[in-house]
């Protein structure tokens, strides 16, 4: 098996399962749960400070005056000859849904790799470390075909399953001109399934997410989970290359683009300028936290300058 730099960027166009597996040793460097908001009461996957009937029995102790007789362990009672209760811990649920972006315009890369690789690299490193806090992980994965969601659960199995699926949609990755699924239809489906109290993590180039329809989504998830926004993104989406010719190809074809124009490079710097600009107030605006990643950083660098650290 080929050694994997992860201090450096993704590279290629696809992703690798075998990668993103080896991604959960590096993913001890970064704790996704250390800045979290308390969003509410729910919040957390701690026991609480009492004991009570909650969700998952904790042991069994002699009747105390006061304790609920539908608690009664009879078969204790009845081979004791004594009265015993069950108790129970509640246990705050915090689970974590990791939502990855691989719609055909996610298939582009002028450097390292492609964002869909980017986006399959952020999204492992996040399951991870959340598993390792003690969290729940599920997801939910989009693609050209539609998607799949993963329910979370506390395992090294669901995050397993969520990784083969993002590779999935990632092997089936070809034209960035494929029509893909509304964006609206998929926040939509993530709402659903993101429990009031939830961290969601949504990997995207946010392509149509920001649209009059995807705003109102993403309010209304930031309203009852814990949203945060990766913004992946590519240089030559962003900025212009110095003035010169360049080889452009989606994988069949090859064009060439020239932009040593002064007058034709003032436009496209304009055309990238403006979304930029808009989605920023935005953003602002709808109070989300949103993190930039480029194809040309170590996902496992941004991460752990943001959320490095030993666990609680």
């Amino acid at each position: 098996m080929r050694p994997v730099d992860f201090e450096r960027a993704p590279q290629g166009a696809y992703c690798e399962l075998a990668d993103l597996l080896a991604l959960r040793f590096a993913a001890r460097q970064v704790n996704v749960t250390s800045r979290r908001r308390a969003l509410s009461h729910l919040a957390g996957s701690n026991r609480a400070n009492f004991r009570g009937r909650g969700i998952d029995f904790d042991e069994v102790r002699s009747y105390q005056p006061g304790d609920d007789i539908r608690a009664i362990d009879w078969r204790v009672t009845a081979r004791t000859g004594n009265a015993h209760t069950k108790l129970f811990h509640e246990e705050r649920e915090r689970p974590v849904l990791v939502a990855v972006d691989q719609r055909p315009g996610m298939f582009f890369g002028s450097r390292d790799c492609f964002k869909s690789v980017l986006a399959a690299h952020l999204a492992a490193l996040v399951a991870w470390s959340a598993l390792d806090a003690g969290e729940r992980v599920g997801g939910l994965v989009f693609g050209a075909e539609g998607h799949r969601d993963l329910r979370p659960r506390r395992s090294r199995q669901s995050v397993l399953g969520l990784l083969s699926t993002v590779c999935d949609y990632n092997a089936a990755l070809r034209d960035p001109a494929t029509p893909a699924p509304g964006a609206a239809e998929l926040l939509a489906k993530l709402r659903r399934i993101a429990r009031p109290g939830s961290s969601v993590f949504l990997v995207s180039d946010l392509s149509g997410l920001l649209d009059e329809g995807g705003r109102e989504h993403l309010f209304q998830l930031s309203r009852h989970t814990e949203l945060t926004l990766f913004h992946c993104t590519d240089p030559l989406e962003e900025t212009l290359p110095p003035p010169g010719r360049y080889t452009i190809s989606d994988g069949d074809q090859r064009h060439t683009l020239a932009l040593a124009d002064s007058a034709l490079r003032r436009r496209l710097g304009s055309v990238l300028a403006d979304p930029r600009a808009e989605r920023e107030a935005l953003l602002l605006q709808l109070g989300i936290p949103c993190i930039e990643a480029s194809t040309t950083r170590s996902p496992l660098a941004l991460l752990r300058e943001l959320y490095g650290g030993a666990r609680p």
